[in-house]
């Protein structure tokens, strides 16, 4: 009989555990851990917990969203490439590389046959942890500062919940499983049935609440604290909200048209509706809390060059080494040269083949709050990507790097600068940019951070003002009006941000068909959505640039049903900035198309990288989007492992996402 994948066998979960004394955790947390390991006497003290943990969440070489094991645990810049959680805008309205994505081209995603995110392996080593642990803090049987045994329960609770929130995510509707089951395929079966995906957000919220209780805001930055709990459950409220908001009615929502769970299911609070005032409720009340009591970073509007100049607290909050000093930053990952490095800065240095698209440098708003378009706002045109920046939102002018700015002046003899014309007509994945716009955040000027695997640059996994825009948005989502701690937590941002504070100003001059050109989150439902939820949206993908949220926001929002032959652009190469292009660099309508470098001017006076040649290219006619990609296909295996005779899906309890087929390499269905 075939097993199921999400089980272990104790002698495999014991072996497990074993590795991990040997190969120990990241030094710099000062955390032993233990020497050998049996059921009866591992997870009885704290340092036994506190390396447990730390386990689930310190995964420095192999991070990736996309990874079905490590996708769900706490973010991180990893080693010798450009990735970085921070590089998930990528293949977004907001920063492209020179492809995307083939969930923007129906037909190329297809139904796995093995493996995808239908992964409990961390969760069922997870719910070992909780089930030994919780019992034994209730018997008062954990050694060690009765304060700190308590936070490492309850960071338990928060990875946990941190696994789930990523399978809700990309899969929707799903098991909800708490304790390791025996290797009996009857009470496995049983597990896999999926339950409905509000289900599944309100379990998460249960064991954040739990983690809450249990957690202290003492331990360092570098571990989970109860802000950040605070903070995830929030953005877990928000999310299942806007899900629940703007796909109902969907096979994507329980109750909705085609949706193939159990007919007979109800929702806890009586209604759609009522369930989405219950997460809203929580998103705001959670938000609140961190909100109301930790103030934003300063931004003092200093672009640095030397270090004559001061520090700018906005910018350095992501450039540093150490973050801790900060307010806003929640929760960090460290690094340390020789132990643990990445090589992010060093990638970026050179352009890393990404960059802001045409589209994000239109959305953003002038220092005097007005849309670009408007009258007297002020704006002096993108011919050349530097005049981008005049009297321009202080988040553009600091995170995108133009021509000619200080490449680094730390830890340097010689300072380098960012190419008068920017590389775009290269295909490296390293020296190039993919749109001339290159980005900026988290970028060092230390020199030292430059050099291959040797950045030890901190990166910032939670920070306060996400809170702030949580309860902006939830608020509007539940009321219908701006409250006045909506109004007091939007002016704060904006003041930073070097805008005018005034965003009434800014709804009252939005012209939604000018800015759903620019911006997909101007979309719900492929429908405009109305100027004061649209400007709040504005907000978040400003401030939140670069930091890997957008895709999460989009399928949220549901944000992408309106594309249909969308053509992404970069800079105006062939406006007045072509002159900075020696001659042959830029080739486009060449005789042989394998030869242009760049689209053509007949095209747009905008670089279009997805327009460059024909062949081999799936995405020159544009971005597409179906339905079905809103979630992530079930793999056939797990339809094969729970299926009644091993051989038929149909039988099995476990039901594939709307629109994906069960067939292994099939595409979605009526694309």
């Amino acid at each position: 009989m075939k097993k199921i994948k999400y089980t272990h066998s104790i002698k495999a979960f014991l072996l497990c555990l074993l590795i991990i004394s040997m190969s120990g955790c990241n030094d710099f947390l000062e955390i032993a851990p233990p020497s050998s390991i049996s059921p009866e006497s591992y997870l009885l003290s704290e340092d036994q917990l506190a390396a447990y943990t730390l386990r689930y969440y310190a995964e420095y070489g192999s991070w990736n969203q996309n990874s079905s094991t490590a996708g769900g645990m706490i973010p991180s810049h990893l080693g010798g490439g450009s990735e970085s959680f921070y590089r998930d805008d990528d293949a977004t309205d907001n920063a492209i590389t020179r492809s995307t994505n083939d969930r923007f081209k129906p037909g190329l995603w297809r139904t796995g046959t093995t493996g995808g995110n239908w992964n409990f392996s961390n969760i069922y080593a997870l719910n070992y942890y909780l089930q030994t642990v919780a019992p034994r803090l209730e018997a008062g049987e954990l050694k060690g500062n009765p304060t700190m045994v308590s936070h490492y329960v309850g960071e338990g609770y928060f990875l946990r919940a941190h696994e789930y929130f990523f399978r809700l995510r990309k899969l929707g509707d799903f098991p909800i499983i708490t304790q390791t089951l025996p290797d009996i395929k009857e009470e496995l079966v049983a597990a896999s049935v999926r339950q409905p995906r509000n289900e599944v957000a309100r379990f998460i919220i249960s064991d954040l609440d739990k983690a809450i209780n249990l957690l202290n805001n003492s331990v360092t930055k570098q571990r989970i604290t109860k802000n950040v709990a605070l903070l995830l459950k929030a953005r877990v409220a928000l999310f299942e909200a806007s899900w629940l908001k703007y796909h109902a009615g969907t096979a994507l929502v329980p109750k909705g048209n085609g949706w193939a769970g159990d007919p007979s299911y109800q929702f806890p609070s009586g209604s759609i509706e009522s369930e989405i005032e219950f997460f809203l409720t929580q998103a705001m009340a959670a938000a609140d809390q961190v909100a109301s009591t930790i103030p934003l970073v300063e931004n003092n509007q200093v672009i640095r060059e030397s270090t004559a100049q001061p520090l700018n607290p906005y910018y350095d909050m992501f450039a540093t080494v150490d973050p801790s000093k900060y307010a806003e930053v929640l929760m960090y990952r460290g690094y340390v040269d020789g132990l643990s490095t990445h090589s992010y800065n060093h990638r970026n240095y050179h352009g890393a083949q990404s960059g802001f698209t045409h589209q994000m440098e239109q959305n953003q708003l002038m220092a005097n709050g007005l849309p670009i378009y408007a009258p007297s706002s002020g704006y002096a045109g993108d011919d050349f990507i530097e005049d981008t920046k005049i009297n321009r939102d202080w988040r553009w002018r600091l995170f995108m790097k133009a021509p000619n700015e200080v490449k680094a002046f730390i830890n340097t003899n010689t300072l380098e600068y960012f190419p008068n014309a920017p590389v775009v007509y290269s295909t490296d994945v390293k020296w190039s940019t993919s749109t001339g716009y290159m980005l900026g955040k988290a970028f060092s000027h230390d020199y030292n951070n430059q050099v291959l695997e040797k950045d030890v640059t901190a990166a910032v996994i939670f920070r306060a003002v996400e809170a702030y825009l949580i309860y902006m948005e939830a608020s509007y989502m539940k009321n219908g009006s701006i409250d006045n701690k909506a109004d007091q937590y939007w002016r704060a941002i904006r003041t930073r941000a070097g805008v005018d504070p005034d965003y009434n100003k800014t709804i009252a001059a939005t012209d939604m068909s000018i800015e759903g050109k620019n911006d997909w989150g101007a979309y719900s439902a492929g429908t405009l959505i109305d100027p004061t939820l649209y400007n709040i949206r504005r907000e978040r993908r400003t401030e939140l640039m670069n930091e890997g949220f957008r895709y999460s926001d989009l399928i949220r929002w549901r944000a992408m049903d309106q594309l249909n032959g969308f053509q992404i652009e970069g800079s105006k190469v062939w406006g007045p900035m072509n002159e900075r292009f020696g001659a042959g660099v830029l080739l486009a309508d060449q005789a042989d198309a394998t030869k242009n470098t760049m689209s053509s001017p007949n095209l747009s006076t905008y670089m279009r990288p997805f327009q460059v040649v024909v062949t081999n290219n799936n995405f020159y006619d544009g971005l597409f989007f179906t339905e079905a990609h809103y979630l992530d296909p079930i793999a056939l295996e797990h339809f094969l492992d729970t299926a009644e005779d091993g051989q038929t899906p149909s039988t099995s309890p476990i039901y594939q996402n709307p629109g994906w087929p069960t067939e292994s390499g099939a595409a979605p269905i009526g694309y």
